[in-house]
């Protein structure tokens, strides 16, 4: 199994008296420490108007963590496409490549919270489309050799070249989250590597593989193609899990608030499903490090090779993941493990 990290950042630090913008700094070290300790990659999100000084610059962060790294690779996870300029964001994504040697793992999306299209002044109907044509004017500015011209529903431009072009050819490879069957069949087809979430069962992750398998058409299926988020805590006893369930509860309400629209509560982002907390939490790998390990091998027995772990920004639990379970996971034989 290869190991990578799924990160929220905040600009405020936990801690009352840090400056302003340590939440930041903690979340550039806190990579760094991974990086050291052998882990594969970071994906860090994107996020807008939440009041809590939740990561808005994704692509600038990875730009700092860039060059602070040298084998970690670099993701977004996700960047919602309808709040961008595509020409924009492409060219920024192609200095993100180029700076960190051809690090880049693009995640991109159509967006989900309900507070956000409110805050663009876009409407959620249209978040498909706007992300589709996004898409299109990226990857063509990133692959023609020419100048072009576009002339789209939500995007027009005139005699133009993406510069620079991106490090990995033909640009960084996409990632897209999805949970739905619609929504993976689409990322599928389209060639998109692909983020599953962190709430769903192993039996659900194995079903939502095979659906990917089963659309892929001309793309080979690779397992490392597929990554699968969890949240991840190391505990001792009883109660500090329980305690760090009760943090997670906290946070997920806190999601579920800014992604639902009030006019139709049950209706939207398939996050909404888990609204009911003990539904939330379910399937986070919490406890002990024997419990840990046999969630992981669970996970491994459903057709996951390659799991993002979600960390509170502790670098002691990122020490304890690579020195206390890891090598319950090497012990069980069956699974070949790096971070």
């Amino acid at each position: 199994m290869r190991f990578g990290l799924l990160c929220s950042a905040q600009a405020r630090s936990d801690a009352s008296s840090a400056p302003p913008g340590q939440g930041l700094r903690d979340w550039l070290e806190f990579n760094e420490e991974a990086e050291r300790l052998g882990f594969y990659s970071t994906f860090l999100v994107e996020h807008h108007f939440t009041g809590w000084e939740q990561v808005s610059a994704t692509l600038t962060m990875l730009a700092c963590l860039a060059m602070r790294t040298t084998t970690l690779r670099l993701g977004s996870g996700v960047l919602a496409l309808p709040w961008h300029n595509p020409v924009l964001l492409a060219e920024q994504a192609a200095t993100v490549d180029l700076v960190s040697g051809g690090r880049l793992d693009l995640g991109i999306g159509k967006g989900y919270r309900h507070a956000e299209f409110v805050g663009f002044c876009i409407a959620p109907e249209e978040g498909q489309r706007r992300f589709e044509e996004a898409v299109e004017v990226m990857t063509r500015g990133w692959t023609s050799g020419r100048r072009f011209s576009h002339a789209g529903t939500y995007w027009h431009f005139e005699d133009i070249v993406v510069e620079p072009k991106p490090a990995q050819s033909p640009h960084p490879p996409l990632w897209m989250a999805a949970g739905s069957d619609s929504s993976i069949a689409r990322a599928a087809a389209a060639g998109y590597n692909l983020i599953l979430d962190q709430y769903a069962s192993p039996a659900q992750i194995a079903d939502r593989i095979a659906t990917y398998r089963d659309h892929l058409a001309a793309h080979p299926f690779d397992p490392m193609n597929v990554a699968v988020a969890r949240y991840l805590y190391i505990a001792d006893t009883e109660a500090e899990t329980a305690a760090a369930r009760g943090r997670l509860a906290a946070g997920t309400n806190r999601i579920i608030g800014v992604a639902r629209d009030p006019s139709r509560p049950r209706r939207g982002s398939h996050v909404l499903a888990y609204q009911n907390p003990d539904a939330a939490d379910a399937h986070a790998l919490y406890g002990t490090p024997d419990q840990i390990a046999e969630g992981l091998a669970a996970l491994q027995e459903a057709g996951v090779a390659y799991v993002l772990l979600i960390f509170e920004t502790d670098v002691a639990q990122l020490r304890r993941f690579r020195y206390d379970v890891i090598p319950r996971l090497s012990q069980r034989g069956a699974l070949d493990v790096s971070a």
